[in-house]
């Protein structure tokens, strides 16, 4: 028997001072059982940090032709897609050729590896930013999980801090490319 996702819940408050974005967002997440906490507070995080008009967590581990997170228009474009982790050439390429932005967040053990060897590959793409999210940060974001989460994104002056009702994380992201 196949095992079910893990149901998480978040109350996202969010106060971009940068982008002047300020909402509350009710998250229901489904963490897949092959998914780490790791993994899904770098989900929460990416929604936070593009929050907007129309985002929304996709099937992601379910459908390799779906982003972990992305902004549609009405009328069915996609605007923005963020992918998680160290994906391929293949999957940067047709995510830069469907989407207006790509995000690829990296976050964990070996960015450095995987960015070394995919980097020169990657720049003639105008619409890709590529962000490293150090593993000290990502594992402090997963010590963050429950399955009900109250937690507030702040956002000024490029620094970002997740905080709960007792712990406050900041992050900080290295840009390894960024759009042209």
């Amino acid at each position: 028997m196949a095992l079910k996702a893990t149901i998480y819940k978040a109350d996202l408050q969010i106060a971009d001072m940068d982008r002047h974005v300020y909402a509350d967002h009710a998250l229901t997440i489904a963490r897949h059982p092959s998914e780490t906490d790791e993994r899904m507070m770098a989900r929460v995080l990416a929604y936070a940090l593009y929050a907007q008009d129309g985002i929304a967590f996709t099937k992601g581990l379910f459908d390799v032709d779906e982003p972990e997170v992305w902004v549609k228009s009405l009328s069915g474009e996609t605007i923005l897609w963020i992918d998680l982790g160290q994906p391929d050439e293949t999957r940067i390429r047709r995510a830069c050729s469907r989407a207006g932005q790509v995000v690829v967040l990296c976050y964990g053990s070996g960015c450095e590896v995987w960015w070394k060897q995919i980097a020169g590959k990657l720049t003639r793409f105008s619409n890709l930013t590529v962000l490293q999210l150090p593993a000290e940060t990502s594992q402090a974001l997963a010590a963050l999980a429950e399955r009900g989460m109250r937690l507030q994104c702040m956002v000024q002056d490029g620094a970002v801090w997740i905080n709960t009702d007792t712990q406050s994380v900041p992050v900080t992201l290295a840009t390894l490319q960024s759009p042209a």
